[in-house]
């Protein structure tokens, strides 16, 4: 039975696939399995195409060479579990003559050929300190060393929540300081699933746009606005989708949407600066008729002909020009596919009918919401992420005023993590403080041809009981 089953559903890795590395319990790098190129993570290099047939979540040793070898599970065991401990640690003092080692010892040790276990296991033997230090201090001092030691690395497949645990680690400045556990309501209130439409604009190095892809699991449409020149896919191409999966995925330029939105857009002529940029060469290619022609003696003419003739059978020459008639013609084919890409993002947009919009951009959201809002059918989700929320109260503001949204919920979340160990179970001292704020509704049909506030039905005004004065 487990004969017949696809490699698809074993999960194993293969050359050419998009792989995150991970050292440590928080520490990872989003890589490409390619034929001998080496990686370099945390200071140690190795090869990652040696690591190809194995399964996923699989542990390596770092061998020599930079070959990578399944690490066994027996040498994952502590090997100071059955050392005795102390009572606690008062007596202890911080000194630095506890280890008897030197650095140059731990080098000739490295030299030798032991392993990391070996090394930590002669650590440990040569502490002072070590057997008087309570049970927990030995495990924390045994941690310490292992990341400071250890030669191993943890190949994993890339999914939302650790392609976004790793960029909130190293560079969270890229995703706007958007943390896993908001990225996470953000799918959940934007209704993101397969066979739906959704409207993506965020400027967080497409991993937004990459964790929408993977819930939608290749089925649906999504259209990409974009600012600038065109769009950024680096965190998207990091998980590693099929080819089916980029079927489903468009682009479109915001700085059009109002021209889609008047109906003034045209998808169906060639780029002007193209033109323009053919008609400055030809100009500067073509002789000018007006001008006088030089008189040229027939001694400089013979030698004129004879040059040309010698240019003409330049292989060089043609060479050139040949790169540049490719790149002419790579060029032009290049536009049109940007073109084409326009034209059917566009026959998407004008049906107005998206099922979602999602919205985690640096730039301020009140007029890209107000924009895209137009774009969605009645009765769907939007979801705007901001790094702060001064931007969010007016979008929601503004959003009250012209009407058109129900269900405005402006949150934020506050998130910390528990260290979870026997007799020990605390929250961890370092956390992240702020995740950011999240501003979520639903779209419903409103009738423009009448004013918002003559919308409210009149109530009869209550009528004053009449007050009898009583004698007494």
């Amino acid at each position: 039975m487990a004969e017949n089953v696809d490699e698809d559903f074993l999960e194993i890795i293969k050359e050419g696939d998009y792989v995150v590395l991970k050292r440590g319990e928080d520490i990872f790098k989003a890589v490409q399995i390619q034929p001998k190129k080496k990686s370099i993570f945390e200071k140690q290099w190795f090869l990652p195409d040696t690591a190809v047939g194995q399964l996923y979540g699989t542990t390596f040793d770092i061998g020599p060479g930079g070959i990578l070898q399944p690490r066994k599970p027996k040498d994952t065991e502590s090997s100071a579990d059955a050392k005795e401990a102390g009572t606690d640690n008062r007596n202890i003092l911080d000194d630095g003559k506890s280890q008897k080692l030197t650095r140059d010892d731990i080098e000739n040790l490295k030299e030798q050929g032991l392993k990391d276990q070996e090394i930590i296991q002669q650590l440990v033997d040569n502490s002072a300190t070590f057997r008087d230090k309570t049970k927990y201090a030995q495990d924390k001092y045994i941690k310490k060393k292992k990341r400071k030691y250890e030669n191993t690395v943890t190949i994993l497949k890339p999914s939302c929540r650790i392609l976004a645990m790793m960029y909130h680690g190293r560079e969270p400045g890229k995703i706007c300081h958007l943390r896993y556990d908001m990225l996470a309501q953000m799918l959940t209130l934007a209704n993101i699933h397969a066979g739906s439409k959704v409207l993506v604009f965020e400027t967080c190095a497409g991993l937004v746009l990459g964790s929408v892809m993977e819930r939608m699991g290749g089925y649906g449409s999504v259209i990409q606005m974009y600012p600038g020149g065109g769009p950024v896919r680096a965190g998207m191409e990091s998980f590693g989708f099929p080819a089916h999966f980029y079927d489903m995925l468009h682009e479109f330029p915001i700085c059009h949407v109002n021209a889609l939105l008047a109906g003034t857009l045209d998808t169906i002529s060639k780029d002007p600066t193209a033109d323009s940029k053919q008609s400055d060469m030809a100009a500067g290619d073509g002789q000018n008729p007006h001008k006088a022609e030089p008189t040229i003696c027939p001694e400089e003419l013979k030698m004129e002909v004879n040059r040309v003739a010698e240019e003409s059978h330049d292989p060089e020459k043609e060479e050139r020009e040949k790169r540049i008639e490719a790149k002419a013609q790579e060029k032009k084919m290049k536009l049109e596919e940007k073109r084409k890409k326009l034209a059917s993002a566009a026959a998407l947009l004008e049906s107005r009918n998206a099922d979602g919009l999602v919205i985690a951009s640096r730039f301020h959201p009140c007029p890209v919401l107000l924009g895209l809002l137009k774009f969605l059918s009645p009765s769907r989700p939007f979801v705007v992420y901001s790094q702060f929320k001064e931007p969010l109260i007016e979008c929601f503001t503004k959003l009250k005023v012209q009407g058109g949204t129900v269900n405005l919920r402006l949150t934020d979340t506050w998130l910390r993590r528990y260290q979870v160990l026997p007799n020990r179970t605390h929250p961890v001292l370092l956390m992240s403080g702020a995740g950011g704020y999240i501003l979520s509704g639903i779209t419903v049909d409103v009738d423009r041809s009448k004013p918002v506030h003559s919308q409210r039905a009149e109530e009869p005004a209550a009528k004053r009981l009449k007050v009898t004065d009583t004698e007494g």
